[in-house]
């Protein structure tokens, strides 16, 4: 039996409304608690050194890195400008001492009371009031997820929450590991913070192709006449990595493709494109019409798991031309461990605009190569002018490597009688602005500083996407893989993927 998911309670959700036109950085404190990890080193730090460097940072910016082990400013400054050198570029001369001034660290416990009332006096001591006489001070959990309840409750117990503190608390994924969990961490967070308080951190809606998916569908009339069950035959997500777990492997073995990256990452795409034109572009606006999306997906019951869904798991391959280890060789991973490395799936949307059209989301590691692409398929004519039935219209968003967005059609092959030639119209992000995308991380950072919460995900959106997934997770971790491994590195993934999305003629899609 397939089912609908309940609606999320939303007893404790309190809706922003914020005027983005009105939102600017102003002074603020950035306590990072974890500082001296590897996010910090590899992704907040450079983030906001490069924002200095733009000269996007108002005067009087401070960053407090909060944990251990001791150290002092001076070794912590030190030890940024290092991690800048090997995680980034080194920063050019005279630019790294402006910035480093405002970098301290606090040696403590995360359970340890006397910290936090050391922090206390450090925030008072460090920070620069805004032109509206506020202390804008920033909780960046930069922690694993177990200490993040013991950190917020340590914050309200000693005031740091709301009061006279203008607070935004930045929690990264995964947020709890089920619905359940899912749950009690939003019920600790909102005990602590009003829900604007907030900032529930998922990369992939920072970058700028994945933005655009908005903007395209909105802003031109012509695809959004056609974009339903009408017109679309099929819709596919890919989030391909040629890279293995690298230096996570105690983190992924607790985790899994489906917490790693399905749970948020893939079905924040898949809102973006099925949703509803939100009435505007304001944070609560649009995480509306994602979240009736998120509710509106069809639940796959434990019998139909695994009609509906193919998991895998990497074993020794090439990869770039190189041999490369299995999942089980790499390094915190259990000899024989049955944790997936690979997801497909077919989901279906049930409501007016989408009955009938299947999603079908596929993401792994150590696959052939790495990209992430949305490809919408439309409906083929049913008429051989042609003496063959011509090829599928398909419309496809490149989030990574590169940013672009391609539509193909058929035209007429030169000085044939009928013969249709292929072609594709490409917008390239690069070519067409002559810039970079923004690292995400900085775009983040920056929204996080001016308070605007429109690529961060709301306490609702949250726990109906567990919902999606848990019947999922209890299946697999409740029936053990025998085939484990089952698809080599450097591959497309394990063979029972291509029957999944084989009926009708389909196939992946992959450019």
């Amino acid at each position: 039996m397939i089912k609908i998911a309940e609606p999320v309670e939303r007893g404790l959700l309190r809706k922003c409304a914020v005027d983005l036109k009105e939102l600017k950085v102003e002074p603020f404190t950035m306590v990072i608690f974890g500082g001296s990890g590897d996010l910090s080193k590899r992704k907040l730090m450079p983030g906001l050194f490069h924002l200095f460097d733009a000269g996007e940072l108002a005067a009087g910016f401070s960053a407090l890195s909060f944990g251990l082990p001791q150290k002092d400013d001076d070794a912590y400054r030190g030890e940024m400008l290092e991690a800048l050198r090997q995680f980034d570029s080194p920063p050019a001369e005279g630019k790294w001492e402006g910035f480093s001034r405002n970098l301290y660290y606090l040696p403590s416990r995360f359970d340890d009371d006397n910290g936090y009332e050391e922090l206390c006096r450090r925030i008072d001591r460090i920070s620069v009031r805004d032109q509206a006489g506020k202390t804008n001070i920033l909780f960046y959990m930069a922690v694993p997820p177990d200490m993040v309840p013991l950190i917020v409750g340590k914050l309200k117990k000693f005031n740091l929450c709301k009061g006279p503190l203008n607070a935004r608390i930045v929690v990264e994924k995964p947020f709890g590991v089920d619905s359940g969990s899912a749950r009690e961490l939003n019920r600790t967070l909102v005990d602590a913070f009003d829900e604007c308080q907030i900032y529930r951190i998922d990369h992939y809606l920072s970058k700028e192709p994945v933005q655009n998916i908005l903007f395209f569908r909105f802003a031109n009339f012509i695809f959004e006449q056609i974009w339903n069950r009408n017109y679309v035959d099929h819709v596919q997500i890919t989030v391909a990595e040629d890279i293995g777990i690298e230096h996570r492997g105690s983190f992924y073995e607790r985790t899994g493709v489906v917490r790693d990256i399905v749970q948020n990452h893939m079905l924040q795409i898949l809102g973006l494109i099925a949703m509803e034109p939100p009435v505007g572009f304001s944070a609560d606006y649009v995480r509306d019409e994602k979240t009736k999306v998120f509710n509106s997906v069809r639940i796959v019951e434990a019998e139909e798991v695994d009609k509906y869904t193919v998991r895998g798991q990497y074993g020794p391959g090439r990869t770039g031309g190189e041999e490369v280890a299995g999942y089980r060789q790499e390094k915190d991973v259990a000899p024989l461990s049955l944790q997936p490395t690979f997801f497909a799936a077919k989901f279906y949307i049930d409501n007016m605009r989408w009955a009938g059209v299947p999603f079908f989301l596929r993401a792994g590691k150590r696959l052939a190569k790495r990209i992430t692409e949305i490809c919408i398929q439309f409906k083929q004519l049913p008429l051989r002018l042609f003496g063959a039935p011509c090829d599928p219209n398909i419309l496809v968003f490149t989030i990574q490597p590169d940013e672009k967005i391609s539509l193909k059609f058929g035209v007429k092959y030169p000085y044939s009688v009928d013969e249709i030639y292929p072609v594709n119209m490409v917008f390239g992000y690069r070519d067409t602005f002559q810039m970079k995308a923004r690292p995400d991380y900085e775009r983040l950072l920056l929204d996080c500083i001016k308070g605007d919460l429109s690529l961060f995900v709301r306490q609702d959106s949250v726990e109906a996407m567990w919902q999606i997934v848990d019947p999922i997770n209890a299946r697999w971790e409740s029936m053990p893989p025998r085939n484990f491994p089952n698809y080599a590195a450097g591959s497309w993934g394990p063979r029972e993927a291509e029957p999944l999305i084989g009926e009708s003629g389909r196939r992946w899609f992959t450019s």
